[in-house]
Order: structure tokens, then sequence, then C-alpha cells
């Protein structure tokens, strides 16, 4: 249907004759039918094939997501346009005028988007009371990467830029709140050789995203502790300073795994079971959607991502129907406990970003004043 509603805009905005009409459709077609029988392989051939496949395919999704969403504005300021015509005799904006204006913004918006995403993550410095906070813990840093996507479109070059991001800023703790890859150990263990480098005073964790769960996800966390990562499945560790305080670190299972055969999906009642009942706590949950129950419980703070914060935008007002938060920090209402919603750090499909960027999230945490 996109397609169809694209070339119709075709044949509105530009003057064709009857042979380039057909090569527009059959190209149409031919992106149509070839990225639908492409998609499946990607993460599912050795990377470097898969890798073809993708520069191929995914940056036309985006292409197409951008230029439905300028025709269809165009032909809602036509249509507005032909009931004022009616209601004032004057004459409406044609739909021709309309529909070129509609390509040339979808053309500036593919280009700006991939340039955005071709820039280095951002460092994105946010401080965050806790309530109770122990004083050992003032101003304890936690980097947090989140939606990495190591696969066909980001392979271990690009991790190890990453990775030097995150050395040079030499935080207390390291989190990865899910979707690290797409493709299997076999396919990508090299790929994830620099997160090995990740290093810090209070370690480097782990849980799952919706992603793992597509690419294999008892074999990738078992393979990540053998890179020295601590997968929180549905478990709490306790985070003890210097001084013998304790934070705790709960970790659960992706959100969607609910809904996914064989698999136990998040249980944040399992995990608190290791918690020390007293201490703050601090929840890794790849979905924003984890902080209704987050909130129930008590949980201080949520760091979550799976957004992207919509990635290209208009995208970004859809993820609203899924989740209660797109990106940023946000208080639940009623309630002590926060969460912050990385927009990711690396992206899947298009290599596009619009409206949002890549980032590396630093938390620094503070005693909020009760």
């Amino acid at each position: 249907m996109c397609h169809a509603y694209i070339f119709i805009h075709v044949l509105s905005a530009f003057t064709l004759t009857p042979s380039q009409r057909w090569l527009i459709g059959m190209l149409l077609v031919v992106l149509l039918v070839g990225t639908l029988l492409a998609i499946p392989f990607v993460n599912a051939l050795p990377r470097a094939q898969g890798a073809v496949l993708a520069w191929l395919t995914y940056p036309w999704l985006g292409v197409v997501l951008l230029l439905v969403t300028m025709c269809a504005v165009a032909d809602v300021i036509w249509l507005l346009s032909k009931g004022a015509a009616i209601l004032t005799n004057i004459k409406g904006v044609g739909h021709r005028p309309l529909s070129q204006i509609a390509f040339g913004i979808a053309g500036v918006g593919c280009l700006a988007s991939l340039f955005i995403n071709a820039q280095p993550a951002v460092v994105k410095n946010v401080t965050i009371g806790i309530q109770d906070l122990p004083t050992s813990f003032e101003g304890m840093r936690i980097v947090q990467l989140t939606d990495l996507h190591v696969g066909p479109m980001n392979d271990g070059v690009w991790l190890s830029h990453i990775v030097a991001e995150v050395e040079a800023l030499a935080p207390d703790m390291i989190v990865l709140t899910g979707d690290l890859v797409d493709g299997s150990v076999a396919h990508l263990s090299e790929h994830v050789l620099p997160l090995m480098r990740l290093k810090a005073k209070y370690g480097v964790h782990f849980v799952t995203g919706n992603h793992e769960y597509y690419s294999g996800v008892d074999a990738w966390c078992a393979h990540l502790k053998r890179l020295n990562i601590n997968v929180l499945r549905n478990m709490c560790v306790q985070i003890t300073s210097d001084a013998g305080h304790v934070l705790n670190l709960v970790g659960v299972e992706d959100w969607g795994a609910r809904h996914m055969r064989g698999a136990e999906g998040p249980d944040l009642q399992k995990a608190l079971k290791g918690a020390q009942p007293n201490a703050p706590f601090i929840l890794l949950a790849h979905q924003p959607a984890a902080i209704h129950e987050a909130a129930a419980v008590g949980v201080d703070l949520q760091l979550s991502g799976h957004t992207h914060g919509g990635q290209i935008w208009p995208f970004s007002y859809l993820v609203y129907l899924q989740q209660p938060y797109v990106q940023g920090h946000y208080v639940y209402p009623e309630s002590k406990t926060q969460i912050y919603i990385s927009p990711g750090t690396g992206f899947w499909g298009p290599p596009m970003r619009l409206g949002t960027h890549a980032e590396v999230s630093v938390i620094t945490l503070k005693r909020a004043s009760s």
C-alpha cells in the first residue's frame, strides 16, 4: 500500500511518459519485493553477506517512511484547501505543487537523517536524585549503553569506538540495557570482543532486550559471561561500597518475552528476592513499559532503552502507542520511582535518525533532599 501511495504521488508530481511510468512502477515493485525477501535473511546469514543485504534494503525503509509521511501531509493540506475553496470561492492549492514539495522535503529529510545518524554518539550527562542514597554512593557515575545492535549494520570496529568513549569517561559502573546484538554468537562473536575492554569499579551488567530473543538469548547470555559481563536475568546483585553501604541493582528479562514460547519472561518479584530491603533499588529493564510494576514495588530508578527515541520522526509518536515514555528523564505519577530512557547508542534498520541522536548516557547519582 505504501509503495502504491508513493507511485500515485509520483504521477501527480511529475509529467511522465508511459515508459517512464512503467520504469518507476517496476522499480517500486522491485524495491518492495526485494526488501520483503531480504529482511528475513539479514540476520541469518554470516555478517558479511548480511551486511550487504542490509545496506541494500534497510535505507529504503526509512525513505518510504519519510515519503509516505510527507505525501500524507500534502494530501491533508490539499483536502483542507479544497474545503476552504468551496466555502470561500477562492481557488485552492493544486495537488501537483504540493506533491512536488512533499518529495523535496522528504529528500532533504533523508539526507539530514543519514547525516545525523553518521555522527558520533553524544555523551549525555544526567544527574538523578535518589531518596536515602547512602553517602558513599553520592556522585556515583553510571554509563548506560543500550540498543547497540551489533550485527549487519554495526560491526566490531564501530563498537570499538563506542567502548573507547566509555573508557575515557572512567565510570563507576556500566550497564547494557538490551538489544546488544542482531545475529547469532557464531556470526558475531568477534564483533563483540571490544566489550572485554569495558571495566568499572562496580562492574559491567547486562539485561536482555527483545533482539537477544531473536538472536539466541541463552547462547548470548552464556557468551557475555565469558566476556566478564554480569548477566542479570530476573535477579539482583548487591553493589557494596568501600564504606559497606549497599545499592540493589536489579535486572529483569525483556518485557516482550512474556509472549514468547519457552521464555520465562520478566519476573520482578523473583528478582527482588535477592535484594536488601532497606537499600535503594536501581532496575535495568529494556522496555520502559516495565515502569508500571517497578513503581508498584517502590523501585527508585529504572534505566531503559528500546524506543530509540523514535529514531526517525514521526515514528516517535507511534512509540507512545506501546510505551509510556519515549526518551528522557521522568518521575512516575504518585510515586518516588524515576525512569531514564536512552534514545539508544546504535540504531536498527535504516541508518537514519531524525529528531533524535545516538547517545552514551552518563547518570550521576546524588542524594535527593527529603
